[in-house]
């Protein structure tokens, strides 16, 4: 059994937002499926959605959705349970734009657990244990410090900042995990006969959603 090379994998941070895309349909189910035409969108892809008129109004406008299982006129909304909601007109939905975060040379993370909530009483017989809230846990990587960068200098600008900002980690084998972070350190290292290279910390908000 062979596994996935890291090779090829690409990092992109968000730098802004792009062209809105006009919704004509949207399906009642589990996820829903979002008709425009010629969107151009990519799996992984962040949207925020506005002026749904309809049933799905209230559950869809001003939230944030990742693109899933798109097609060259439709995308799914994979945390998006319109059920026994209806659309009736209108509607568009804005991707983040990204900008790739060139130099990388390794990555790791995803390394968050659940909460352990105690539910024991009196009448159990052992410690009894449900899940709570996931702590999707840290994201680092290590790059060549490229001053000139500008996913590097976006890196940069939020470590200044402390705001939360989206991340794309897009695999080899088009697997796409699209999550939020804040940007904790960058720092430089260097010696003799070596690039200057950093390992830079992140700590991941929210959830990471796979596509």
């Amino acid at each position: 059994m062979s596994g996935i090379s890291a090779q090829g994998s690409t990092l992109r941070i968000a730098t802004g937002t792009g062209g809105a895309k006009t919704i004509t349909a949207i399906s009642a189910g589990f996820p829903a499926i979002v008709t425009s035409a010629a969107h151009g969108l990519n799996n992984g892809d962040v949207v925020v959605l506005a002026g749904i008129v309809g049933a799905s109004a209230s559950l869809l406008n001003g939230t944030t959705r990742v693109v899933s299982n798109k097609t060259a006129s439709t995308f799914a909304l994979l945390d998006a349970d319109t059920t026994g909601l209806t659309y009736t007109s209108g509607g568009t939905a804005t991707p983040n734009t990204y900008t790739k975060i060139n130099g990388l040379t390794s990555f790791d993370g995803f390394d968050g657990t659940a909460d352990e909530l105690d539910v024991t009483d009196l009448d159990s017989t052992a410690k009894e244990f449900i899940s709570g809230i996931k702590d999707e846990g840290k994201f680092g990587f290590e790059a060549k410090t490229l001053k000139a960068d500008a996913g590097q200098i976006a890196l940069r600008a939020n470590r200044t900042s402390g705001a939360v900002v989206g991340m794309v980690l897009t695999l080899p084998d088009a697997s796409v995990a699209t999550f939020n972070v804040i940007v904790k350190s960058m720092p430089t290292s260097g010696g003799v006969n070596a690039v200057l290279k950093g390992k830079i910390d992140t700590r991941i908000s929210g959830p990471v959603v796979w596509s």
